[in-house]
Parts: structure tokens; C-alpha cells; sequence
């Protein structure tokens, strides 16, 4: 993303603004004056109070328009950065990671909670995630999926961690992602209870923590062999 001083001859003060502004969760935008803010809705779940919340920050600061994203938030387009602090007051939330060398998102589908379909809890599942992991510093920014069923509703393939609910438990898929380069995850392990879910995710994680460059985790399993990584993180 853009910083606001980029392109338009600003000094090192203002653009140290940008960028604090940057840090509070805004982005600009597109015309380069006004920025987005997108609180943070695990899994994409709201009640209608919060909707309300939103709803009233976005015409009380003269918002132009409410976008939901591809990562179940709902951003608050059109912001002037003097109102930034006053609509984050308002709003009462805490800022998506929508940017940055993070765990950007937990991505969720509907799961046994609401679907007829789903074989696994992936809204429990998924919330537990995003509780202990959205927001974390990693070497490169990193998405999670969690679909209930093979339908893969949350896209869990092209995600650097994928977890898609069967009748037997759930399957653990690594190292998808989209964008320039797509690729699809790999199955590392199938028939897992939620226990078994956390305990490997954990390990995941905290491996390519540890051990990875400024690389996705698809791009580190490639460096070091799918093998090796299995082994480290089965054995």
C-alpha cells in the first residue's frame, strides 16, 4: 500500500505521518487524501449492534462508501486522516491486519454452526485461530482458511494454512496461496481431531517463525523440500 506522502514531494515529517497514520490501521486510498479503516470481525460474525456501530462511524464521518473484503471485514472507505483517532474512539474496535508481515486473516465458512452441509466445527475452529494468532509477526504475511466441508467455501487450497472438515475429522493443507504466483496447498495430514488441529498449526508456525526468509510458506516448503518439512513438523 501506498504511503500518502508518496508522489506528492512531501519531507521526511510528513511522510513519518503517513506512516504513523498507516499504523493505526489506515490505508490510503486511491486518490491519495482520504483512507480506509476496516475493523477487525473475526470469521466475519457480527451482531446487528455492531453493524449499527459501523454503520453510524461511516456516515458520521462522511465515509463514501462500506466495501466487504475478502477477508469477512467490512472497511469504512473514504476517511480523512484528521478523523482517524476519532472513528477508531467511536467504533470501539480493534484494526484488522489487513497489511503488514502478519497472520492477516482466519478466514471461516459456516461449519456445523450454521450449515446443513458442514462435517466440522470451523466457526469454533477458526474463532480459536484468529484468538491466538490474528496479528502475529511472521517473516511474511500469512492466511488461514477453515472450510467445514469439501466445498471449501473459505478457500483453504490458496492459503498458507488450509483446513477443510471431512466426516473423519479435519485435513491440513500447507503452502497455498493466489495472487502472481497461485499455488495450491499441500495435504500434510487428514483425520485430525481440533486437538490435533492446534497442536500442528502451532508447530507450523512457529517453524516457519523460526526458519523462513521474507518468504510465503509455500515458497519456504518448496526451498526446503516438502519431506524435510513434513518430517519436522509429524516427527
Amino acid at each position: 500500500m501506498l504511503f500518502a506522502g508518496k508522489n506528492r514531494g512531501y519531507g521526511t515529517g510528513e511522510l513519518n505521518m503517513s506512516k504513523d497514520i498507516l499504523e493505526k490501521g489506515a490505508i490510503v486510498q486511491r486518490d491519495k487524501e482520504t483512507y480506509a479503516i476496516a475493523p477487525h470481525i473475526a470469521g466475519g460474525i457480527i451482531d446487528p449492534a455492531g453493524l449499527r456501530r459501523i454503520a453510524d462511524v461511516a456516515e458520521k464521518y462522511n465515509a463514501k462508501v462500506l466495501k466487504i473484503t475478502s477477508a469477512q471485514r467490512i472497511a469504512i472507505v473514504g476517511i480523512d486522516p484528521k478523523d482517524i483517532d476519532d472513528a477508531w474512539k467511536d467504533l470501539g474496535m480493534k484494526p484488522g491486519a489487513a497489511i503488514g508481515l502478519c497472520v492477516r486473516s482466519v478466514k471461516i465458512c459456516p461449519g456445523t454452526t450454521f450449515c446443513k452441509r458442514g462435517q466440522q466445527d470451523s466457526v469454533g475452529v477458526g474463532l480459536k485461530l484468529d484468538e491466538l494468532y490474528h496479528g502475529m509477526p511472521l517473516p511474511w504475511k500469512f492466511k488461514i482458511g477453515v472450510s467445514g466441508c469439501a466445498n471449501s467455501c473459505a478457500e483453504p487450497a490458496v492459503k498458507d494454512i488450509g483446513l477443510i472438515g471431512m466426516s473423519k475429522g479435519w485435513r491440513l493443507l500447507v503452502g497455498g496461496s493466489s495472487g502472481v504466483k497461485p499455488r495450491l496447498g499441500v495435504m500434510l495430514a487428514e483425520n485430525l481431531s481440533d486437538e490435533e488441529v492446534f497442536s500442528l498449526i502451532d508447530k507450523i508456525i512457529n517453524y516457519y517463525k523460526d526458519h523462513a526468509k521474507k518468504q510465503r510458506l509455500g515458497e519456504f516448503i518448496e526451498e526446503i523440500g516438502f519431506e524435510k518439512f513434513k518430517h519436522e513438523i509429524l516427527a
